[in-house]
């Protein structure tokens, strides 16, 4: 096993932001009078970034962020509403619906799971002129999905392997979204590779704080988390399938960065959370072995 010690970080402007990876919820806030005309007013993200990864804080339930992982409509049917929860992204994404609503309070939807860029009422809203308020929560991933173990390659092409921050790094990999992600210095425009075959399942190519990612839906339920990229550089397209060692983008220095670095996750939906997972990697040297902080 190639052995190496963390080498000093640089990666946030603030410390107290968690890099990327970070999803407690997507909440998008409908407050709604149930009336004539039924006004929507503007959805708005229940956190800042740090708790709600890829989310901008003036997005609308009817023009949500190219980073939102599925948004919430109201569309009149049968003299009243349906609220209906679409899926954006191209795999499974597990919704829940709540806030205050006659409606919620007489029969509650159970949470559900999206297939991709499906659409789904979750509820009726009948047009009594009672006020609702609605929140919607997605979490990307199949909550059913069991990870497996599998050996993941390096995801760039490098004799010598350099890691600002690894497990547990105390920076910013301390909360459960991050606590097993690494940190890997690279100069700007070097060729970021699939470090394991499957699905792209999220592109953003400008979030603010967030910068261009990519998120790889494996086989096994798992996502892989490619952040802080080029901008303009990406080559695979959401819905693509890709290969093991196959060009993603060139690594950046975007969104919330301090220097030039490409931040590596593995993560899974643990049922409406979303949390990083200790892996393996192999390097052409063999098994790395991660620096890992002590608690």
């Amino acid at each position: 096993m190639e052995q190496f010690q963390a080498q000093p970080n640089r990666h946030n402007r603030n410390p107290s932001h968690v890099t990327v990876g970070t999803v407690r919820a997507l909440s998008l806030l409908i407050l709604a009078t149930v009336a004539a005309a039924l006004a929507l007013a503007d959805a708005a993200a229940s956190a800042r970034w740090r708790q709600s990864w890829g989310l901008n804080s003036a997005a609308t339930a009817r023009a949500p962020t190219s980073a939102a992982f599925a948004n919430l409509t109201l569309e009149p049917r049968a003299g009243g509403h349906a609220a209906i929860a679409t899926n954006l992204l191209a795999g499974p994404v597990q919704v829940r619906l709540h806030g205050q609503s006659a409606a919620l309070q007489e029969k509650p939807p159970s949470p559900a799971v999206l297939m991709p860029h499906e659409r789904r009422t979750l509820l009726w809203l009948p047009a009594d002129g009672s006020p609702s308020q609605l929140v919607l929560d997605a979490f990307p991933g199949d909550p059913a999905a069991r990870p497996d173990n599998h050996p993941y390659q390096l995801p760039f092409r490098s004799q010598q392997v350099r890691v600002s921050q690894a497990f547990g790094g105390r920076y910013s990999h301390s909360d459960a979204q991050n606590q097993y992600a690494v940190d890997f210095p690279l100069s700007e425009g070097t060729a970021v590779l699939v470090a394991r075959a499957g699905k792209v399942m999220q592109i953003v190519e400008n979030a603010p704080d967030l910068g261009c990612l990519v998120r790889v839906l494996h086989n096994d339920g798992s996502m892989a988390l490619y952040a802080h990229l080029q901008a303009g550089s990406l080559q695979v397209r959401p819905g693509q399938s890709v290969e093991t060692g196959q060009t993603l983008a060139a690594s950046g220095n975007t969104g919330d960065s301090t220097g030039p670095h490409l931040h590596f996750a593995i993560q899974a939906n643990t049922g409406l959370a979303l949390n990083s997972l200790r892996f393996r990697m192999r390097s052409e040297r063999g098994e790395l072995r991660f620096p890992e902080a002590a608690p």
